[in-house]
């Protein structure tokens, strides 16, 4: 667990930010220039707040009296450019964040596995692509054996082709080292993809940090991470393989009806965008639409219901007229009719 609450001045900008991280990935999002890469700097021990608290794991990194140097707070950076000294070979360049740590071996040997770097061991950086010294710049900072990775938009310099290469081991890094990440981005497929929870960042303040699920469905919030991305991320699992050739899926909403070639047991995040969500009052029928979900109106707002199905929250872009024709307002019962949904890996 990482606390942070800082303040710390800037001309044009003064942040004032305080938010937790769990495990898993926390993403900073936020438009550029709101303080994202301050804030990171900041826990890691490359800039000093004026006044504040940052604790990591029940150690303190920075408060009035403590501010300690970023070698000794055990945090692993990866930055945009992986940074990685050009004239050491890929294994020299992974040693080195190892070099006075005992038992470094073994995780040596653990991490090239999973990173997939065997066979870049004896190359040089000039000669790996984007994605690879990215997998190597991972590989280094998790050899420094951190309590918290950092990683500043380390996407954003690669090309389309790159980022679907890396994202693989993003995700087993996410799932299998179980350490706090702090993964600061402005891209929305990027979070949507990776992270478990999000700190919303606007002009140096943080207007909400929580669950990502949360986040999606609050109309609120929504907006933040952009209008045409607000809907919700559900949780579901595949349990069967239809006669028809379409799968069954099952969440906390109810059953989903997808295309798509995952076997029973597969778990999946679900993402359904609010505009592509039609409601009725009535238990819909001759409709083309597979998946109509009971649902129940909890708030409206800015053209956006936010709806209760189950234990999952799930957000509908009508218009003003929609709302009065259908008598909407909280409490009331409908279903929620899914036109289109996206699968993400769990």
């Amino acid at each position: 667990m990482i606390e942070v609450e800082f303040q710390r001045g800037f001309p044009g900008l003064s942040l004032d930010v305080a938010f937790q991280a769990p495990a898993g990935i926390t993403a900073l999002f936020g438009p550029s220039g709101c303080g994202k890469t301050t804030t990171v700097n900041a826990v890691a021990g490359l800039l000093r707040p004026d006044r504040g608290r940052i604790v990591l794991n029940g150690r303190v990194l920075f408060d009035g009296r403590t501010d300690l140097p970023p070698q000794a707070r055990r945090i692993g950076y990866v930055f945009q450019d992986a940074r990685l000294f050009p004239h050491l070979s890929v294994a020299r360049n992974l040693r080195f964040a190892a070099r006075w740590r005992r038992g470094a071996d073994a995780d040596f040997d653990r991490i090239t596995a999973m990173l997939d770097l065997g066979p870049l061991l004896h190359r040089r950086p000039a000669t790996l692509s984007g994605g690879e010294r990215q997998r190597v710049a991972i590989g280094r900072a998790l050899l420094s054996a951190p309590e918290l990775l950092v990683m500043d938009e380390p996407l954003a310099a690669l090309d389309e082709a790159r980022k679907t290469e890396i994202l693989p081991w993003l995700e087993r890094l996410r799932d299998e080292v179980r350490l706090p990440m702090l993964y600061v981005s402005h891209s929305v497929p990027e979070v949507l993809r990776l992270a478990n929870s999000v700190v919303l960042m606007q002009q140096g303040r943080v207007r909400h940090a929580g669950p990502l699920t949360e986040v999606l469905a609050d109309p609120a919030l929504a907006p933040l991470m952009g209008a045409r991305e607000a809907g919700a991320l559900i949780a579901g699992t595949v349990v069967a393989r239809e006669a028809d050739g379409l799968s069954r899926v099952m969440t906390a909403a109810g059953p989903i009806w997808l295309a798509l070639d995952r076997p029973p047991g597969t778990r999946l995040r679900l993402r359904i965008l609010a505009h592509e969500v039609i409601l009725s009052r009535a238990a819909p029928q001759g409709l083309s639409a597979l998946n109509a979900l009971p649902a129940t109106v909890i708030d409206i707002r800015d053209g956006m219901v936010q709806l209760a199905l189950g234990d999952e929250r799930m957000l509908a872009q009508i218009t003003p007229r929609s709302v009065q024709m259908l008598d909407l307002k909280a409490g009331a019962a409908c279903h929620a009719i899914v036109k289109s949904v996206s699968v993400l890996p769990s």
